[in-house]
């Protein structure tokens, strides 16, 4: 066999060959660099280092071209939605921004325990996020990208980056329900309405016209449906229905016969009898979901239905019992008999005047039978949550409280009641004392004779700031003190209450009852066999409550897993799977905690293990 003469390629094939091998990465076709440039594998870092080196690179990653742009929607997909026209975008600059953006959201929430430990709501610190020198929905994204961080740590920083960012959406929604409130009548959909107030309690569910409406579009589909076998010339049934009105009484008839079926019949929409007092009822998104309302929020999305198919309805502000009416005289006539009035919440029934009557108990004025705004609307169902939130002490009433209250006050910035009401549950929940004072000033210039009440609050929110600034540091509880002898158990172990039987997490604890005479008078403790000569823990319980706990009433809990609870990531930085870890400002005031809590996770269930 003949030995090869030397080390080249011969033939036409090979000199391709070595003329490919010798191409550089400048030397490729524009898209194929693109291409490469645009690998998932390569950072921003890369990108500039790379636009460094030669003039065809830096020309190939220009800051509005496709190469920064694919940089940003690997790193940031969900902004891409933010830009309607891309050319012209400079995606380098938009990159810069966005990152700068994430390094000052991460200072922010990471100052927040420090800051605000103490506070269970960090009011003043959400005049930093009000001066952000970046757009807010980059902020947004950064908070997004904490919460939705895998596993059980960072808890602390997602659970201020969660009450940030639901300050940052409640004042977006509240900007564009005075938007909606300043438009002409005829352009404030009931829909819309409904949707802000459903966002404003809900801001971080994702609620949005959009897909509410889809819904809605859905719902009537199914209506055409059953309306085109009874009349398949129906003009509801036209491509542009809707944007006429059908002035015939017994084709608006056919119309509403077929939403009632739909409804009620196939799609079990009901009035919830059984849960009246749940505010899922108030909010349009859960009647979808749940199928099921209070009389308002069942209106709003009969009256809804109704219009896109060409039938005029009108919101009536009954007592007790909202309601629709229908015209079956003259269109505009100021005569209560000549309409009918629809019960959304009774399965779509149509009532006389006298029927509305019945339905309440008692005569009412006629003035009750007349035809609402769609702001009016709004008031009663933002009144229907204020009621609500009034129902109960607990955490998750007092934030119902606080934002219908702030709706409320949007849509009436002037009501006297209403700002007395904000300034006595600011005060009485001890958070915003600036704010509290600013609110009561704006009531004595609107009302002086509030001077009484007025002055009271003044004084004793001017006592509380004067004490906040005396404070002198956290209460530090060291173990090895005499006096906490007998604290047995230590913070982020996860007990059981043996008489309720509810699971919890320690975040705090006493070497003794804490509390006033009549709590303990109240809580029956003198039948304990220790009474409250005994330590008590504060424990986050897995409803949601917060507890104070005998020690003789917890024990170890044999299968410890995650307490559900909101207010975990304030005292927890971690869930071990056994246990919680304290964060920074937990453990300055229980300094020696972590390591007994170490020893007896040790002891309790890894001896149980073994």
């Amino acid at each position: 066999m003949a030995a090869a003469e030397g080390p080249g390629p011969a033939g036409p094939r090979g000199a391709a060959e070595a003329d490919a091998e010798g191409m550089g990465l400048t030397d490729l076709p524009g898209e194929l660099l693109e291409l490469i440039l645009c690998c998932d594998v390569l950072g921003a870092a890369d990108i500039g280092r790379v636009s460094c080196t030669c003039r065809r690179l830096r020309e190939a990653c220009q800051p509005r071209g496709k190469v920064w742009r694919e940089r940003f929607r690997l790193r940031w997909p969900s902004l891409l939605k933010y830009y309607s026209h891309t050319d012209g975008v400079s995606w380098l600059e938009e990159y810069k921004a966005r990152h700068n953006a994430g390094l000052e959201a991460q200072r922010i929430v990471a100052s927040f325990s420090k800051r605000f430990f103490s506070e269970h709501v960090p009011c003043d610190g959400f005049s930093d996020i009000e001066t952000l020198g970046c757009p807010s929905h980059f902020f947004e994204d950064e908070l997004m990208c904490i919460l939705n961080m895998e596993g059980r740590k960072g808890l602390t920083w997602k659970y201020y980056a969660k009450k940030i960012l639901y300050f940052l959406r409640q004042q977006n929604i509240l900007k564009n329900l005075k938007e909606y409130l300043q438009r002409p009548t005829d352009r404030q959909s009931f829909l819309e309405g409904a949707v802000l107030i459903d966002q404003y309690c809900n801001p971080l569910s994702d609620i949005c016209l959009k897909s509410v409406q889809a819904q809605v579009d859905d719902i009537t589909d199914k209506v055409r449906k059953v309306l085109r076998t009874k009349n398949p010339r129906h003009p509801s049934l036209a491509s542009k229905a809707g944007e006429v009105l059908i002035p015939e009484v017994e084709l608006q008839r056919q119309v509403l016969d077929a939403m009632n079926c739909v409804l009620y019949e196939q799609l079990k929409y009901k009035g919830n009898e059984l849960d009246y007092y749940n505010s899922l009822n108030s909010y349009i998104h859960q009647v979808l979901i749940r199928r099921t309302g209070i009389p308002i929020s069942l209106s709003v999305l009969y009256l809804t239905i109704a219009r896109q198919l060409g039938v005029k309805l009108e919101p009536v502000n009954f007592p007790s019992h909202f309601l629709l009416r229908w015209c079956q005289g003259k269109e505009g006539s100021t005569d209560i008999f000549d309409y009918t009035y629809i019960d959304a919440f009774g399965k779509g029934k149509q009532l006389t005047v006298k029927e509305c009557e019945y339905l309440i108990g008692h005569h009412v004025t006629e003035e009750f039978y007349g035809v609402v705004t769609s702001k009016e609307v709004l008031q009663r169902m933002v009144g229907n949550l204020l009621n609500l939130g009034k129902r109960e002490s607990t955490d998750q009433s007092y934030q119902l409280l606080r934002d219908s209250l702030d709706l409320y006050l949007a849509m009436y910035p002037d009501n006297v009641q209403h700002l007395m009401l904000q300034a006595r549950l600011y005060f009485h929940l001890g958070i915003w004392p600036e704010k509290v004072l600013d609110i009561l000033q704006h009531i004595q210039a609107l009302d002086p004779s509030q001077h009484g009440a007025v002055g009271y609050l003044v004084q004793h929110t001017l006592e509380h700031i004067e004490r906040r600034k005396e404070e002198v540091g956290p209460e530090v509880k060291h173990r090895s003190d005499e006096k906490h002898k007998e604290v047995c158990f230590s913070i982020g172990l996860i007990m059981k209450h043996k008489r309720y039987g509810y699971n919890c997490v320690i975040y705090g604890w006493d070497p003794a009852c804490m509390m006033g005479h009549e709590w303990i008078r109240n809580m029956n403790v003198h039948s304990l066999p220790h009474g409250p000569h005994q330590p008590f823990y504060n424990v986050l319980v897995e409803d949601g409550s917060c507890r104070y706990a005998a020690q003789e009433n917890l024990e170890y809990n044999s299968e410890p897993r995650e307490i559900p609870h909101p207010d975990i990531g304030r005292y927890f930085s971690e869930f071990t799977g056994i246990h919680y870890l304290a964060n920074t400002e937990l453990e300055i005031r229980y300094p020696e905690d972590l390591e007994l809590t170490r020893a007896t996770v040790q002891k309790i269930y890894s001896s149980g293990k073994e």
